[in-house]
Order: structure tokens, then C-alpha cells, then sequence
């Protein structure tokens, strides 16, 4: 009894100090103080950086547009991870912990952890190069390995791709050797026309150039007008033409489909035909029974 008596007696020692629960309301309000301030800060530095590109953008010397969301979205992340980081340090600070211990232990273990995260510290390194060389930038069209698709996010340790059939692929970026960018330059539009053999191969030329004379006042994406090579090849039933036309960045595939909707309207208009496969049959049977004839009646 003397045992449980002690430990009641010392339970509600530490339940009735008034001094203990001060201590506690204070921490406590500190802590959410804490919490709530570096939100708020979070959010007014966030504001600022925005507000700091959307005047960069009537500037007269600025950067692409592709390159500054690309700034704006890894500042937001780095802002993000910074005040988060310092206010987790008060709140420990809040509690009593000794934070000058936990820093400088942190860089001992940072050190010998480094050895062993040679990984990590190639994706941050190759990160940064893609970001600072201007490699490709959010909202560019690329082609990374064996994942294509629209870039999403970069950070300093991973890329966000996004297919254009949802799916979304995380690569970090040190495992990045070979990036094919489709959004740096204008695109091209490439079409091929079938015209028959008996048709007039002149005449479908002149009705498919007037055609494309009148297309760029209809498609703003075509950076000029179609050009019509000429005969591209010569097919079983058919003679191919091929037209092509240089677009806005990644509108190629928009512009090649309204092409061959225009192209088969027009030349329907004028009642030129798109062959379509022909198959001919020859009877061997045909050419072999005079032969038996002839050969009965030399007998």
C-alpha cells in the first residue's frame, strides 16, 4: 500500500501544480501560434512570387512563359519546405528540446548519409542542370525514354510526365540521360493524298492547291500555308501526293486531321476519286484447255 500510496500521492502532485499547467496552456499556445503564423507567411510569400511573375510578364526583357511556371512551381516547393522546416525547429525549441544538438548531429549524420545516397544527391544535381539549362519546363511535350507525354512538374529530385491517356509517371531525375523536346520549335503537318491512276493527276494538283491557299485564314495553328510536294510515291492502285504544313508546337497532329477532312471534301467537289484497293483474277484454266485441244488432235 505504501507503494500506491506514494504513486497517488505523486500522480496528483503533478495533477494539482498550477505552475506545470501554465507551462503547458503556454507551450500549447505557442506551438498553434507557431503553426498558424508560418501558414499564414506561407500563403503571403506564395502571393508575392505570383504576383512578382505576373509583372515579370509585361516586362520587356523577360523569359519564356514555358520557363517561369516551371521557376514558379519549384520556388513554391522550396518556400514550402523551408518554413515548414524552420517552424518544426520552434516548436521543438517550443518543447525544450535541445535543437543546437539536433542541428549539429544532423549534419554529422547528413555527412555519412550522403556517402550512402549517392542517388538522391544525383537526382538533385541533375535536376537543377535541367532547370537551369532550360532542358524542358512544365506544360512542354516530351519524350523520356520509354514515357511521352506532357511534363507536369520538375523537381529538384523528380519529373512528373502525364501521357495523354491519363497515366502520369514519376522519374527521378538522375535516371534522365535522353530528353526529346516537341515544344521548343514549330511543328509539321504531313499528309498524304491518294489520287487513281486514271485520274488526272494535274488537275487534282491545281484543285488541292487552291485549296490550301484558303486554309490559313481558316486554322490560326498554321504558321504558314500548306505546300504541296507532288508525287510522293506510286502505290498498287493508286499515286500518292504529299502535303505538308508547319504549325504551332505540338498542333501538327490537330492541323493533319483538318487537312485530309478538307482534301476529301474538296475533291469531291470536283469529282476526283480516292482509289480504293483493286484485286484482278486470272484463270490459268482458261488458256490451258486449247492446248489439250490442239495436242488431241495432232494424235
Amino acid at each position: 500500500m505504501n507503494r500506491v500510496e506514494r504513486f497517488y500521492d505523486k500522480v496528483l502532485g503533478i495533477l494539482t501544480n498550477g505552475e506545470l499547467w501554465i507551462n503547458i496552456g503556454l507551450g500549447s499556445v505557442k506551438i498553434i501560434t507557431i503553426f498558424v503564423l508560418s501558414t499564414i507567411f506561407l500563403k503571403i510569400v506564395k502571393l508575392a512570387l505570383h504576383n512578382v511573375f505576373k509583372v515579370r510578364q509585361k516586362a520587356a526583357l523577360r523569359i519564356s512563359e514555358r520557363r517561369e511556371a516551371t521557376l514558379l512551381r519549384l520556388l513554391d516547393n522550396v518556400v514550402t519546405y523551408v518554413v515548414y522546416f524552420i517552424a518544426i525547429i520552434m516548436i521543438l525549441d517550443t518543447l525544450g528540446v535541445e535543437v543546437k544538438a539536433i542541428l549539429a548531429g544532423a549534419g554529422i549524420v547528413g555527412l555519412a548519409v550522403g556517402f550512402g545516397a549517392q542517388s538522391l544527391v544525383k537526382d538533385i544535381i541533375t535536376g537543377f542542370f535541367i532547370i537551369f539549362e532550360d532542358q524542358f519546363s512544365v506544360g512542354d511535350y516530351v519524350r523520356i525514354g520509354n514515357f511521352e507525354g506532357y511534363v507536369e512538374e520538375i523537381g529538384l529530385r523528380t519529373t512528373k510526365i502525364k501521357s495523354w491517356t491519363g497515366e502520369v509517371h514519376i522519374l527521378p531525375n538522375g535516371s534522365i540521360n535522353q530528353v526529346t523536346n516537341f515544344s521548343l520549335n514549330n511543328s509539321m503537318a504531313v499528309v498524304d493524298v491518294n489520287i487513281a491512276y486514271e485520274g488526272d493527276i494535274e488537275r487534282a494538283e491545281n484543285v488541292i492547291r487552291e485549296l490550301l491557299a484558303e486554309l490559313p485564314a481558316k486554322y490560326e495553328d498554321m504558321v504558314a500555308a500548306p505546300e504541296l510536294l507532288g508525287i510522293q510515291s506510286f502505290g498498287q492502285s493508286e499515286i500518292v501526293l504529299r502535303v505538308i504544313c508547319e504549325t504551332k508546337p505540338m498542333r501538327h497532329w490537330f492541323i493533319a486531321r483538318a487537312l485530309r477532312k478538307e482534301i476529301k471534301l474538296r475533291l469531291d467537289e470536283h469529282g476526283i476519286e480516292i482509289p480504293f484497293p483493286r484485286l484482278v483474277l486470272y484463270n490459268r484454266q482458261e488458256e490451258a484447255e486449247p492446248v489439250q485441244k490442239t495436242m488431241k488432235s495432232n494424235a
